[in-house]
This record gives C-alpha cells, sequence and structure tokens, in this order.
C-alpha cells in the first residue's frame, strides 16, 4: 500500500503523523510519503525519522481581508498545484492529514484527484481547514466524540478514534521514571509542564506553590518551565529566599526530554490542555489540573479541557483567574484527598485510548482497500 500523510507546523501534529504511519507499518508494511512545508518542524523532525519527505507551499488564512491573506492564498494555490504534482508522481491509495495549513492543499488535490482521504481532527472545535477539508474527504477521524456535532452536514463520516499517543508513553513503568528522574518512590509527584516553550502563567503561579510545598512530607514536584521561561522561575524563587536545590522535593528543568517516564511517575498534572497532551494524560490515566492556553483558535483549548472535567478527570482554571495561591490551594486539595485522587485517575483511564494510532491506520487502510483498481 502507499500512503501519504501530512501534517505540520507544530509538534501536536507532527508527532501523532509520525504514530499513525508506524502504526500503519505494523498492520500493513507501505510505502509512505510525509508531505509538509519547507519552513516547519516537520522539516527537521521526519526526515531524522527515516521516512521520505516532500514539501509545498501553504500558508494561513485569517477569518478578516488582509494583505497577509491575499498572499497566503496565493501561496496556498501555489502549494495546490505542487500538492497534484506530488500526488500524481507518488500515486497513493490513501491520504491522511493530521492538522497544519499544509493538510489543506494536499488533502483537497487527492480528494479531486478520487484518492480515498483521512482527517484527524484532534480537538473538540475543529480548525478551518478540517471544517473545509470535511467536505471532500472520506472519512474524519475524531478525538473527541464531542467532536462530531460541529462537523454539520458531514457527521456521517465522523469515526470516534482518539488521539494517538506515541507507544513510549504506553510502554514506561512508574519504577522507571521514577528512577530516570532522580525521584523518590515514597513521595506523590505531581508533574508541572506548559508546553515545549513553557506558560508564562502557570510558571508564575508555581513560584507560590514552590514556596508552599518546599521540604513539605511525602510530595515531589518536577517542573519544566520552558526554555525561555526557567531563569524568570528560578529569579523568582530566589528573591523569596528559595533556594530549590536544598528543599528535597523541587526539580525545576527547561525541558523534558524524557517525558513519557515523567508521565509514568505523575500522580498529578498541572498542564495546558492542548489535544495531544491530554490524550497522553488519559492514556497514562492520569488526573490533572488544567490552565486552558487562551488564545488558541477559537478557544478551543478550553472545550478540550472542559470534557475532561465534566467527566471528572480534571480541574479546570481559566487562566484569566489563575493565581499562584488559587493554583497551589487546587493542588494541596488533591493531594490531600486522596479518594478524590484515585476516582479522578480511573475517570481519566476511562477517557483514554490508547490504541488511537492503530484504529486510525485500520480506517485509512479500510478506506484504501474501497478503491475501484
Amino acid at each position: 500500500m502507499r500512503v501519504i500523510i501530512s501534517g505540520g507546523g507544530t509538534g501536536g501534529h507532527i508527532y501523532p503523523a509520525l504514530t499513525i504511519a508506524r502504526a500503519i507499518n505494523e498492520i500493513e508494511p507501505s510505502d509512505i510519503l510525509f508531505v509538509g512545508t519547507k519552513q516547519g518542524l516537520e522539516a527537521d523532525i521526519v526526515p531524522k525519522e527515516g521516512f521520505p519527505f516532500a514539501t509545498v507551499d501553504a500558508g494561513g488564512i485569517e477569518r478578516r481581508l488582509t494583505l497577509g491573506n491575499l498572499r497566503a492564498l496565493l501561496k496556498t494555490f501555489a502549494g495546490l498545484l505542487e500538492s497534484f504534482a506530488v500526488v500524481r508522481r507518488f500515486r497513493p491509495d490513501v491520504v491522511i492529514g493530521t492538522g497544519g495549513y499544509v493538510c489543506g492543499p494536499v488533502l483537497l488535490a487527492a480528494s479531486l484527484l478520487g484518492i480515498p482521504a483521512v482527517i484527524q481532527e484532534q480537538n473538540v472545535i475543529p480548525g478551518v481547514t478540517n471544517r473545509i477539508l470535511a467536505r471532500f474527504v472520506g472519512r474524519i477521524a475524531v478525538g473527541y466524540a464531542e467532536a462530531a456535532n460541529n462537523f454539520g452536514a458531514n457527521r456521517d463520516k465522523v469515526v470516534v478514534t482518539g488521539n494517538p499517543v506515541r507507544p513510549e508513553i504506553l510502554t514506561a513503568t512508574r519504577e522507571s521514571g521514577l528512577r530516570d528522574l532522580g525521584l523518590s518512590p515514597g513521595k506523590l509527584t505531581v508533574l508541572v509542564a506548559g508546553g515545549s516553550r513553557g506558560a508564562r502563567s502557570i510558571n508564575t503561579a508555581m513560584a507560590d506553590v514552590h514556596a508552599r510545598f518546599a521540604g513539605r512530607e511525602g510530595i515531589q514536584i518536577l517542573h519544566a518551565t520552558g526554555s525561555a521561561e526557567y531563569n524568570n522561575i528560578v529569579g523568582l524563587l530566589a528573591e523569596r529566599g528559595i533556594d530549590v536545590t536544598k528543599t528535597g522535593n523541587i526539580s525545576i528543568v527547561p525541558y523534558l526530554y524524557n517525558m513519557p517516564q515523567a508521565l509514568a511517575a505523575a500522580d498529578l498534572a498541572v498542564f495546558r490542555a492542548g489535544a495531544i497532551g491530554l490524550a497522553e494524560l488519559t492514556a497514562r490515566g492520569i488526573p490533572a489540573i488544567l490552565v486552558p492556553y487562551p488564545h488558541a483558535a477559537e478557544n478551543h483549548q478550553e472545550f478540550n479541557a472542559r470534557v475532561l472535567e465534566s467527566r471528572g478527570a480534571a480541574v479546570v482554571i481559566r487562566d484569566a483567574a489563575l493565581s499562584g495561591p488559587r493554583l497551589a490551594d487546587a493542588i494541596d486539595a488533591l493531594l490531600g484527598d486522596r479518594a478524590r485522587l484515585t476516582a479522578m485517575a480511573k475517570a481519566s483511564g476511562e477517557l483514554g485510548r490508547p490504541e488511537a494510532a492503530a484504529a486510525i491506520a485500520r480506517l485509512a487502510i479500510d478506506l484504501a482497500g474501497g478503491r475501484p483498481n
């Protein structure tokens, strides 16, 4: 089987695409071509993962008339012509899009050429590109059942698969996670992360959290600040006279390169509400305090977070309402109520879909099997 997978711009689109590719190869070894842009992270990440990679032009379009929109439309038209050429040359049996502007021209070209296509929508609120593509593709794989109604007349194409997570997220053990990160097996572990670039509002609030929990028995905090925010948070703590290296229970790092191990060690997480981060939390059954990124398109992170909250798997604090004392109180309340923490973990695990990548792979393979010869 021959497959084109398109997705890019952020790791949240690229890593799920790679996970789906590997799931396809496990079910049916295939020739897989990734299509992205020259400027996106995918141009660096995908070739390093050993997959062939082709590029087309693509740009984001705002919902208003601007000179930038005109340039983006011209770039998208050029990308569509390039996409026709790539698709004709590779002759795929199926095309899969995992998000990002590049999916628009690639999946549209494939659909217009009569090639079956699948889009993977990670969020409760679909992006503009996927709403447009929904009219053309054969199947829509969604991360949340709540997303189905947002595809309107195309909801009959929707299949609830969940969002794909890396296999290592599922295979890491608590014991290895605690050992690799230098954490104590006898303490409850709070994992704090605001994404690869960090989240200033969370980091600032964490100064109060660290001040309250420094040296407390039975609790340890692993806080990934993001590279740009690390000096800021360490400086805030120094101003309060807190030497993290002497607390015995606080570890602050710029970035977590071993997130699977960190998740395996966590008893509670403080996170943003990106779809893939939530998929990883629920795959591991981790209770969470979620602070949705307030500037996400159409506020989709809050909609994602509210799904977990409604099922009892998370507590949501809006970014505008976040403060150090409020976050510290929320963490204190959950860590002090083991029955509630256990119930939240159970609810989180029930939301998890660890087989999502395989489900999307089978969906694409089945769709490709329906092509006329």
